[in-house]
C-alpha cells in the first residue's frame, strides 16, 4: 500500500453480509463533499453540519440513510470521517459504494481506516494490531487481553522500562563530553539494579507469550497413536461433528487434519495426525513425518492406545509417543475402544467384571481387557491412563476436563497483560539480548560509548513495538491481515 495514498477518501463496508443493516465508512479530506453528493438531507449539508451529528437523508431510488458525521481530529482515523448506516441489500451496499467511488471516493485497502488512525496520532502500533485481535476474540479471555492492550495498559508499561533505559543512556553518553574529566554521571551500582530490574520485568513479558499466544491463537493439541487407534473417531467425538474420515483401514489419515474447539474459556486447536507405523508407502511415509513435526510443536499430546492391541504392541505405541516429547509438553495417554470389552459374550466369559478386578487370563482377542487403567499405566511406564470409547463417548468429559486442568487457567484476570503477537516477542528478545551485552559490558568495564550504543538499541526494539520506530513495510505487513472496513 502506497503511503502517499493516505491523502485520499476512502470507503469501505464496515459490516459482514446477512444481516439487515450495513455500516459503510468514508474518510479523508474530501469525505463530506462526498456524502453531499450522494446523500440528500432534508435539512443542511455534511460540510455544514457540525461535529458529530447524525442525519437522516436520502439516497434517491436507493434507500433511506442515517449518517454519522465526525470532524477531525474527533474520529476514529483523526480525519474527516461519515458512517452511513443502510439496509444490508448487497444491492443497496454496492450501489452506495459505486456512488462515492463516482465522486471521488476510493476503495479502503484491509486496515487502512486502522492505519491512518496510527499515523494520525490516533492510538500507537500495538494498540493498532489489538484492533484486530478484538475483532477475532473468540474467548472472554482472548477479548480481555486485546481489550487490555487496545485502551493501552499494555504500550504503557512497555514505553516505562524503555524510558528507564533512555535516561540512563542519556547520563552515559553525557560522560562522553566530560571524558577527560573522567566524570561518572550514571552510578553503576544503580544501573545494575536497574538493569536487573527491567531485564526482569521483559523476561516475564517475553514468558508470557506462550500463555498469550495459546489464549489468542488456541492451545495446540495433537491426537497421535498407531495406526487404527481410533484417533480420527476421538477427534471426530470431541468435535461433536464428522470432521475425519473415519475407516477401518490402517492409514486413512495421511495429512494432518486440524480444528479448533472452546472448553471453558480455552481455545483447543486439534491436530489429528497420521498413525505412527512402519511404512513402505512413500506418501504415507510423509504424513508420519508430519506427525512428528506436529508433536514436537504441540503443548499437549494426546496419546491414543488401541484397547483392542495386545500388550506388547501398547508398549511399542507407548513408547514411539512419549520418546519424542519433551519435559515442557503434556501428555495425555488414552486407551481407546474398551466400549469393545462390554461386548464379549457372557458365556464366553461368565465372571467379566468391567472394573476388570476379576479374571486373572490374558485373552489377545481382546487387548489389554483385564488390567485396570492404574495397572497398566504402571506397565507402560507413564504417569496415568484414561480409559475412553470415541464411539460410544465414555471418558470424553474426563478426557475434556484433563484438558482444561493441563492449561490451567488462562481465563485468569491475573492474565490481563500478556504478549500475544510474534513481532513483539522477537522485539522483547532483541532487547534482552542487548540489555544482556549492557551487563557483561558493565562486568568487564567497558567504556560508557559502548554501553550506550547497546542501550539505545534496546530502546529501538522496545519502541519498534508500539509504533516509535517503525518502516513502510512493517506496517504493510501489519495492516494486510486486517479486515476490510477497519
Amino acid at each position: 500500500m502506497d503511503i502517499h495514498s493516505f491523502n485520499d477518501t476512502i470507503c469501505a463496508p464496515a459490516t459482514g453480509s446477512g444481516g439487515a443493516i450495513a455500516l459503510i465508512r468514508i474518510s479523508g479530506p474530501a469525505c463530506f463533499s462526498a456524502v453531499d453528493s450522494v446523500v440528500r438531507f432534508r435539512k443542511g449539508t455534511a460540510a455544514s453540519a457540525p461535529a458529530s451529528r447524525i442525519k437522516f437523508g436520502e439516497i434517491p431510488e436507493v434507500d433511506e440513510v442515517l449518517v454519522s458525521l465526525f470532524r477531525a481530529p474527533h474520529s476514529y482515523t483523526g480525519e474527516d470521517s461519515a458512517e452511513i448506516t443502510c439496509h444490508a441489500s448487497p444491492f443497496i451496499v454496492s450501489r452506495i459504494l459505486q456512488l462515492l467511488t463516482d465522486a471521488g471516493c476510493r476503495p479502503a485497502g484491509p486496515g487502512e481506516f486502522t492505519r491512518r488512525a496510527f499515523l494520525n496520532g490516533k492510538m500507537d502500533l500495538a494498540q493498532a494490531e489489538a484492533v484486530a485481535d478484538v475483532i477475532a476474540a473468540d474467548t472472554q479471555a482472548a477479548h480481555r487481553i486485546a481489550t487490555n492492550q487496545l485502551r493501552g495498559q499494555y504500550s504503557l508499561r512497555l514505553r516505562t522500562l524503555r524510558d528507564r533505559l533512555l535516561e540512563i543512556a542519556s547520563l552515559m553518553e553525557l560522560e562522553l563530553d566530560f571524558s577527560e574529566e573522567e566524570v561518572e554521571f550514571a552510578d553503576r551500582a544503580k544501573l545494575r539494579a536497574l538493569l536487573a530490574e527491567t531485564c526482569a520485568e521483559i523476561s516475564r513479558l517475553a514468558d508470557s507469550f506462550r500463555t498469550g499466544n495459546a489464549i489468542k491463537n488456541g492451545v495446540p493439541v495433537v491426537i497421535a497413536g498407531a495406526a487404527n487407534a481410533g484417533k480420527s473417531t476421538l477427534l471426530n467425538a470431541l468435535l461433536g461433528e464428522e470432521r475425519a474420515i473415519v475407516s477401518d483401514i490402517p492409514g486413512t489419515t495421511r495429512d494432518t487434519v486440524e480444528e479448533t474447539l472452546v472448553l471453558g474459556d480455552v481455545r483447543f486447536r486439534f491436530i489429528d495426525t497420521a498413525g505412527l507405523r512402519e511404512s513402505t508407502d512413500a506418501i504415507e511415509r510423509i504424513g508420519i513425518e508430519r506427525s512428528y513435526a506436529s508433536m514436537a510443536k504441540a503443548q499437549v499430546v494426546i496419546g491414543v492406545l488401541d484397547g483392542l492391541s495386545p500388550l506388547d504392541e501398547l508398549r511399542k505405541a507407548c513408547e514411539e509417543i512419549t520418546k519424542r516429547l519433551s519435559p515442557a509438553q503434556t501428555l495425555l495417554m488414552v486407551r481407546n475402544k474398551v466400549d469393545a470389552y462390554d461386548a464379549i459374550p457372557p458365556e464366553e466369559f461368565p465372571r467379566f467384571d468391567r472394573v476388570y478386578g476379576i479374571l486373572e487370563l490374558k485373552y489377545p482377542a481382546f487387548g489389554t481387557y483385564n488390567w485396570p487403567p492404574d495397572q497398566l499405566a504402571g506397565e507402560l511406564g507413564i504417569p496415568s491412563l484414561l480409559d475412553i470409547s470415541a464411539r460410544s463417548g465414555e471418558g470424553l468429559e474426563t478426557l475434556k476436563q484433563r484438558l482444561l486442568e493441563s492449561v490451567g487457567d488462562l481465563g485468569s484476570p491475573d492474565n490481563a497483560t500478556l504478549v500475544t503477537n510474534l513481532r513483539h516477542y522477537e522485539a522483547l528478545h532483541s532487547a534482552l539480548e542487548d540489555l544482556g551485552r549492557v551487563s557483561a559490558g558493565l562486568d568487564s568495564g567497558l567504556t560508557g560509548d559502548l554501553l550506550a550504543q547497546d542501550l539505545r538499541s534496546a530502546t529501538r526494539s522496545l519502541g519498534s513495538i508500539f509504533g516509535e520506530i517503525t518502516t513502510d513495510d512493517i506496517l504493510g505487513r501489519i495492516f494486510e491481515r486486517f479486515c476490510i472496513g477497519k
